[in-house]
C-alpha cells in the first residue's frame, strides 16, 4: 500500500531530515584517520538527542548501534566497533536514519578520508551523481522504472555496476514503507508517480561486479569480489514540481 504524505506530513519529514543533514555533517568532519567508527556512532547519538530526534535504526530487526558505517569494500548494514579505525585512504560509507515527532528521515553517503586512489574519488563521483540523475526523475507523470533506469545508465556508463540485491524504499511513518525502488530497470515500467510520494533514493555502486555477501553477524553487506563500493541517499519527496529533497541543510 502507498501512503500519500499530507503537507504538514511531509514538514515534519523534513525537519527529520534536516538533522538527518546535520549528522551527515558532523560524519565529514569527523572522519579522518584514527577515528573509530565507535566514535563515529556515539557522536551520532549524541547529536539526534541534541536536535530532537533518535535513531531509526537501533533497535530495528535487533540492530544495535545508531548508525551504519561500511568501509572500502563493506556496501550496508555495518554495524560501527571500537576495533575498526580509520586509515588514510580509505573511503567510508554512512547511513544515518532520524525519527522525529513520528516521521523518518534517512539519507545516506561516502565519504574519503584523507587521500584517495583515483578510482576511489571516480566511483564517489559516479555513485553521487547517479543519486542525482534518479532524483531528477521523481515527477508526476513518470514511474519508479524512470529513476532506476536513469541511476543504471549514469553508473554503467562510467564504467561501475550498480547492486541489484538491495533497493532504495518508501519511507515516511515507518523506515521501509512501499514502493521498492531499484537502482536498475527499465524506463517506464513500475508504478505511477505522484504528489504527496516520499522514498528514500539510494544508488549502491561496486568498482567490480555487482554480487554480494553478507558476514557471519548477519548484518554487513560486502561486495562478493570485495571490490570497493559507495553508497549516496536522499529522502526526496514528489511534489506538483520539482523533487524535493528532505535530508538536506
Amino acid at each position: 500500500m502507498i501512503v500519500l504524505k499530507s503537507p504538514q506530513e511531509i514538514a515534519l519529514m523534513r525537519q527529520a531530515g534536516r538533522i538527518v543533514a546535520e549528522v551527515l555533517e558532523l560524519m565529514r568532519a569527523m572522519a579522518r584517520p584514527g577515528v573509530s567508527t565507535a566514535e563515529l556512532d556515539r557522536a551520532a547519538a549524541e547529536r539526534m538527542a541534541l536536535r530532537g530526534g533518535r535513531s531509526s535504526f537501533k533497535g530495528y530487526r535487533g540492530y544495535p548501534a545508531y548508525i551504519c558505517t561500511m568501509i572500502n569494500h563493506e556496501l550496508v548494514h555495518g554495524i560501527p566497533s571500537n576495533q575498526r579505525r580509520l586509515k588514510e585512504g580509505d573511503i567510508l560509507s554512512l547511513d544515518v536514519g532520524v525519527i522525529y515527532k513520528g516521521f523518518v528521515g534517512d539519507a545516506g553517503t561516502t565519504v574519503p578520508v584523507g587521500e584517495v586512489s583515483p578510482v576511489a574519488r571516480q566511483l564517489l563521483e559516479a555513485t553521487e551523481g547517479s543519486l542525482y540523475a534518479g532524483i531528477a526523475q521523481a515527477r508526476p507523470g513518470n514511474r519508479i522504472g524512470d529513476i532506476s533506469v536513469a541511476v543504471q545508465k549514469y553508473v554503467e556508463a562510467r564504467g561501475f555496476s550498480v547492486i541489484r540485491e538491495y533497493t532504495g524504499h518508501g519511507v515516511g511513518r515507518d523506515m521501509h514503507e512501499e514502493p521498492q525502488v531499484p537502482n536498475f530497470g527499465r524506463a517506464g515500467r513500475g508504478l505511477a508517480l505522484k504528489p504527496g510520494m516520499t522514498f528514500a533514493i539510494e544508488p549502491m555502486v561496486a568498482q567490480g561486479d555487482w554480487h554480494t555477501r553478507v558476514l557471519d553477524d548477519g548484518w554487513m553487506v560486502i561486495t562478493a569480489d570485495r571490490s570497493l563500493s559507495a553508497y549516496f541517499e536522499h529522502t526526496v519527496a514528489v511534489t506538483d514540481g520539482e523533487p524535493e529533497i528532505l535530508t538536506k541543510l
